[in-house]
């Protein structure tokens, strides 16, 4: 649910102890975390071989982007979607957030505002001549040009088009990519989202996208800051992340530690972190909160494909393809 109190950070911060099966990926994965989340948030840790019985944080809690919070909001820094669905009755206010492949460099998504033009199910992907040149100059000079329906597509099983041309949200046939920047403009989502995903979202449902590398957020009478590393190729990014911020934190009426500030910025927290003078430290937060252990089986190479784990890993070869 929204909060109701004021406050604009959602979610809780969580501590497994890994188990000797398991990448640092596959429990982020479960834990509904992108690449960057999971790894930011244990330095330090093998991303292969966390080790038995290592101390994970599950960096499950979010600072909400700007309002207003209606349709999809796209925040490329932090590499997550937020969807806040329409209101029906007297129900309460929420939101539903994934993890997000972003852009590569050189391909930047557009910034604004826009709607869902369209839903694709078991898209077909006409290659763009722009991309078939940037996979020849790099190499791969037997790469398609054009990838029918089916657990292989990089579009995934399912996608939604947006009004900018050529961008979609969708599904990706290399799931441990998300997180990472890895589109040529699209935005990329676990398949097991996807499908959750594109059963909520309507045709016409607003979607606006943004480049906030630095979010401040309230809670219980505190103030955090979570600070992600800038995307190169939009104006923003040339702005210092000290005055964002300033910024950030100003419409804020509560004393800030400018030590903690810097040393967020310093560190790239993309944890929120406490900057309130006088609070927690987040080491010491985290200290206080008990390890669950985490007991799930991996992934496995199975689940490295467009098809949502534990479904019927059969190819489309029928289906219409995307435009």
């Amino acid at each position: 649910m929204l909060p109701t109190d004021g406050s604009n950070i959602v979610g809780q911060l969580q501590v497994v102890t890994a188990d000797a099966r398991n990448t640092l990926l596959d429990i982020g994965r479960h834990y509904e975390l992108g690449y960057e989340e999971i790894t930011l948030a244990n330095p330090g840790v093998s991303v292969w071989l966390p080790g038995e019985g290592t101390a994970i944080v599950v960096p499950g809690k979010f600072i909400l982007p700007p309002p207003p919070w209606t349709g999809i909001i796209v925040n490329i820094p932090q590499r997550r979607l937020f969807y806040f669905p329409r209101r029906t009755g007297k129900q309460p206010a929420t939101v539903v957030t994934f993890p997000i492949g972003i852009a590569r460099p050189g391909w930047p998504t557009p910034l604004g505002t826009t709607r869902i033009t369209g839903k694709h199910k078991d898209p077909a992907w006409f290659v763009p001549k722009s991309i078939q040149a940037e996979q020849h100059s790099q190499g791969e000079l037997d790469f398609p040009e054009y990838f029918p329906p089916g657990p292989n597509n990089p579009m995934g099983m399912l996608a939604l088009e947006t009004g900018f041309a050529k961008i979609f949200i969708h599904g990706t046939n290399r799931p441990w990519g998300v997180g990472m920047r890895v589109s040529h403009g699209c935005l990329h989502l676990y398949p097991e989202h996807a499908a959750d995903f594109f059963a909520q979202i309507a045709v016409g449902t607003p979607v606006r996208f943004i480049n906030q590398a630095v979010l401040a957020g309230a809670r219980d009478g505190q103030l955090y800051l979570s600070v992600f590393e800038p995307v190169d190729g939009y104006p923003e990014s040339q702005v210092s992340l000290l005055a964002q911020a300033m910024d950030a934190l100003a419409i804020h009426d509560a004393p800030v530690d400018w030590k903690r500030v810097e040393q967020a910025i310093d560190a790239k927290r993309v944890v929120p972190m406490p900057v309130s003078v006088g609070a927690p430290s987040l080491d010491e937060s985290l200290a206080r909160i008990q390890p669950a252990q985490y007991d799930f089986e991996p992934y496995g190479i199975e689940a490295n494909d467009a098809m949502p784990p534990d479904m019927p890993r059969r190819p489309v070869t029928d289906a219409p393809a995307a435009p």
